[in-house]
């Protein structure tokens, strides 16, 4: 079975970009600890005011699915629900080649 690819940006409102980025930072130091996380990574667009994507490797969509069930997980979408400009963008990923 070959790793899982996950990109995900996070689009926050104007005036919320340090909640997000603070929970977003908070996010990944938990996500990492987790079974099946390869690796998680959190930017902020240079290019898009106020964007955080997070770039991350899973062992697998059962450890993905895990993730997004956790208590972290679940906290963090709660607390970024009204601080957001939009709803999060995931993407899975496949090669090309």
């Amino acid at each position: 079975m070959s790793d899982l690819h996950v990109v995900a940006t996070i689009p926050a409102k104007p005036g919320s970009e340090d909640t997000v980025r603070d929970g977003l930072a908070a996010l990944g130091a938990e996500s990492r600890n987790e079974e099946g996380c390869i690796s998680y990574e959190v930017f902020e667009s240079t290019a898009v005011a106020g964007t955080f994507v997070t770039v991350e490797v899973w062992t697998g969509q059962d450890a993905l699915d895990a993730h997004m069930k956790s208590p972290h997980f679940q906290a963090a979408l709660g607390t970024f629900g009204e601080h957001l400009a939009g709803a999060p963008a995931i993407h899975t990923l496949k090669p090309v080649s």
